[in-house]
């Protein structure tokens, strides 16, 4: 039905309208009494073999949302009732933050992706963190990253910020310096400043009664000797995992007429690179470390790559769009058909 007739009825207008739409949509349909049931009924599959114990932690499937979707906190708990093992939450900055002037979310139907230069618009962590407070036992990962008026030199800073504002509600923390649409923040992907963010954090987290798990997202975009630098770097601070990918600058075989938009490319045209850096990371490290693998999941099978390619977990974003909840249950089948 949602590809059928949903789908096409959300497509006819702005998508970051549609966006808001859908949120108020969903936050409304989930109070009738007996949606949240019906939701869970049609789409979660709860099943011990789809269990995946990593950072310590219990993810009930291997299926999570990507950071992006809810950025400021508002929907997580309704959100969970569609399948999802865990959702992140972000990208938080400790100021709020407008982000880029509108228009800045595009659509490419023909190629099934998405082009964004949002900017990290939110409300800030401290809002997040009066609604992460209702939590009903979603697992959840805090996506954190610098206001855009921060400079580089001050950035870690910011993250600091974050990070102690939301210790005590996420499960697992991921640090954000690959998004393309904050000036000069792909900076802080080399090597010397990113250490030097990820042991000022890593000090943060030892000092605390009980550490918390920290991943790095990186871009799609870096070369192999720059993947080589984050499997060192990640060696260096002992922190716990990377994510691959986040959004690519790269435009290349698009079809869509809006594909020459500023901003970071999601969906399908990022399947392919996306398992390429998931599965070099994989066997460069000889699996030194977990990865949560994202970008172009469009399908089960695509899903399933990633997984063979070293991902432990995976996150959608721009698949759930397209392709509707049910894209998480079908990944899930495929999981549970497989071991089978």
């Amino acid at each position: 039905m949602y590809k059928a007739i949903i789908r096409p009825i959300l497509f006819c207008f702005d998508p970051e309208k549609v966006h808001h739409f859908t949120f108020a949509l969903i936050r409304t349909i989930s109070k009738i009494p007996g949606c949240k049931r019906l939701f869970r009924s049609l789409y979660l599959i709860e099943d011990k073999r789809l269990e995946r114990p990593l950072f310590g932690l219990t993810f009930k499937n291997p299926v999570g949302l990507a950071a992006g979707f809810d950025k400021d906190a508002k929907l997580y708990n309704e959100l969970s009732n569609f399948g999802f093992g865990f959702i992140e939450i972000g990208t938080l900055t400790p100021k709020p933050q407008d982000g880029n002037p509108k228009k800045r979310l595009f659509r490419l139907k023909e190629d099934s992706a998405i082009i964004n230069r949002m900017g990290f618009n939110n409300g800030g962590v401290e809002e997040a963190v009066k609604r992460l407070k209702n939590n009903k036992g979603v697992l959840i990962g805090g996506n954190i990253g610098k206001n855009k008026i921060t400079p580089n030199e001050n950035a870690v800073d910011d993250y600091k910020i974050c990070f102690n504002a939301l210790f005590d509600y996420v499960d697992y923390f991921v640090v954000n310096v690959s998004s393309p649409n904050t000036p000069n923040l792909r900076a802080l992907q080399n090597k010397e400043p990113l250490t030097e963010l990820l042991k000022a954090l890593q000090v943060l987290n030892f000092q605390k009664a009980k550490s918390k798990p920290i991943l790095l997202k990186i871009a799609p975009d870096l070369t192999n000797e720059q993947l080589d630098d984050i499997i060192a770097i990640v060696k260096e601070t002992k922190i716990d995992g990377v994510i691959a990918t986040n959004t690519t600058i790269s435009r290349k075989g698009l079809q869509s007429a809006n594909k020459d938009e500023v901003g970071g490319l999601s969906g399908k045209p990022l399947t392919s690179r996306s398992t390429e850096v998931i599965k070099y990371l994989a066997q460069k490290s000889n699996k030194a470390f977990p990865i949560i693998g994202v970008g172009g999941i469009n399908s089960a099978q695509d899903a399933l790559e990633k997984l063979d390619a070293g991902a432990d977990l995976i996150q959608i974003y721009t698949g759930f769009i397209y392709e509707g909840p049910k894209l998480i249950k079908s990944i899930n089948k495929a999981l549970l058909n497989k071991t089978s």
